[in-house]
Order: structure tokens, then sequence, then C-alpha cells
């Protein structure tokens, strides 16, 4: 490799044609400016100028090093560029999460936005095995998932638990039984079955007979309107915290109090070895205040 430090002074000689004129840019002697010539002559085994007087000429060989000494001198100007432009307001995010965790998520992406009009952020509500199939692909920067990621070439951080909540009309029994809930029938929506399965059995074992057992009252899949009916006093449904605390109209529901609550961890995930941008930084520091906030209901 040819050094670094004598193609520098090779290439300011070039633009300045003057020995004097380029030691006192490089803020060396005269003397110093004619040694790191001759050393870089010794590396490239050819002379680099021919002397004419107090005025030189490049040689061929010194048109050469001296094109390749600005090309690197170039690359290395964009190279600073780009780091110094790891700008926590600039660029694009993309993440992927479930679908009640992106209703907590996105308004805190909008406010970030609102501060920095030259932020992207695109967020994408997608199942499991998407979320980790699209930070593995480079689809995500970053994905949050409800399990450890198994894949070698993922990394995962925990950053906290979503609860799964049992939520019930306020004007519904202070202690509903599973009679109480079977009188009001349930909400489904396409994650709530796996739901039920995890939270009726373990809190009713003797009464829950599986999900196709469940006197359904109705079916939605917009994530941000299966708390309605149950605010509405129409059912009962199972949704993770964040998807409660995210629902306008919060103070209209109630939680069942249970006595086997169950709780899904919420993993970090992004590509091994990875170094996060400072936007992205940005974005997970917003997740985890997010995630760290989720609440019982009062």
């Amino acid at each position: 490799m040819l050094n670094a430090q004598w193609l520098e002074t090779f290439v300011v000689l070039c633009e300045e044609g003057h020995f004097t004129k380029a030691a006192a840019r490089l803020n060396m002697t005269q003397p110093g400016v004619s040694q790191h010539l001759r050393k870089l002559e010794d590396q490239v085994g050819q002379a680099l100028i021919t002397r004419d007087g107090k005025q030189f000429t490049l040689t061929p060989a010194g048109e050469a090093v001296r094109d390749v000494a600005q090309r690197r001198r170039n690359e290395e100007i964009r190279l600073r560029q780009t780091l110094d432009g790891d700008d926590a307001g600039r660029g694009e995010v993309s993440l992927a999460c479930s679908g009640s965790l992106a209703m907590l998520i996105y308004p805190r992406a909008i406010s970030l936005m609102q501060k920095s009009p030259g932020l992207t952020v695109k967020l994408e509500a997608a199942p499991q095995v998407r979320v980790l199939e699209g930070v593995l692909s480079g689809l995500y920067d970053i994905g949050i998932a409800d399990h450890r990621p198994t894949n070698p070439r993922l990394d995962g951080d925990l950053i906290g638990s979503d609860e799964l909540c049992l939520l019930l009309p306020l004007t519904g029994p202070a202690e509903p039984d599973f009679a109480d809930l079977e009188r009001l029938g349930f909400i489904a929506h396409p994650d709530g079955f796996a739901y039920a399965d995890e939270l009726l059995s373990a809190n009713f074992p003797n009464d829950y007979q599986g999900v196709d057992r469940l006197p359904i009252r109705s079916f939605i899949n917009q994530i941000g309107q299966i708390p309605e009916p149950v605010a509405s006093g129409v059912g009962y449904t199972i949704l993770p915290r964040s998807g409660v605390d995210a629902y306008p109209g919060r103070q209209a529901l109630a939680c069942m109090t249970l006595a086997k609550p169950v709780r899904h961890d919420l993993w970090l995930v992004r590509r091994r070895g990875k170094v996060l941008a400072a936007r992205t930084q940005r974005i997970v520091s917003e997740v985890i205040d997010a995630v760290s906030e989720l609440s019982p209901l009062s």
C-alpha cells in the first residue's frame, strides 16, 4: 500500500507546482516535502517528476500516482461526509411489529417526524414470521418480536413485556365468571383465537373447551376498532396491553383481574453485527420508552 501521508504531500505539490508553496500549505519544511517525494518514488520504483530549475513536470508515472492519490482523497472526503452525515434527524428508518404495538409506537414516530422534517419512518404491522424474515433480509432496520430470535444471524434484546388483557364493558359484573363471558360473547379478531387459548385455558381450565366452542358475537380485523364493541357493551375480547393503551376510548374499558396473567416478552431484533444509524437509535429509544409505559388499566 502506498503511504497515505506521502501521497497527500505529492498531491499538494502537484496542485501548488512549487516546493516552497507546498511546504507552506502543509506546514512543513521544503526538505521535508522533498523527503516525502523521494520516499514515494522509492516505494513506486520510478521517478515521479522531472526537475527544470525551480520548476518541475510530472513523469507518466507521476501522473498516474497523482490520479490515484486524488481519487483516494476524494473517497476519504466522501467517507467523512457520510460519517458526519449520520444525523438522528435525517434519513429513513424502517421497522415492523405487531398491529397493537404499531398503534402505540406510531404516534411517537409522527411526533419525531414533526420535529425533524428530514426524517422518514416506515412502520409495518406484520405477523411475527414476517418481522423476523424482514429484518434478516434487510427489509426492516429493526423489528419487535414476542420471542428471542433463534436465527444465528439475528440479535435480540429483551425490552419488556406486553400483558394480554381480557377486556370487558364497564357496565358488566364486577367479578364476572366464565358464564358471564359466555353470555356476552367473544369479539373475535385474527389474533384473538390464539390469545383465547392462552388466557382462557390458563384461567378457566374447567370451563374453557376451546375456541371452536366460544360464542362469537362479532369479528373484526381492524386492530384499532377491536375494542369499540366492548366499550359499547357488546361482547368481550382479548388484546395485548399495547393495543388497549393506544385505544382513544381506553377509559370505557375494564380489564379483568386474573389469577394467572399471561405476558408476551418483547424482543428488539436486528441483524447480528449491524451498527445502527443515529436515526435508528433514536427510534429504538422511543420504542423502549413506549414499552416501559405500558400500564394497568385503572
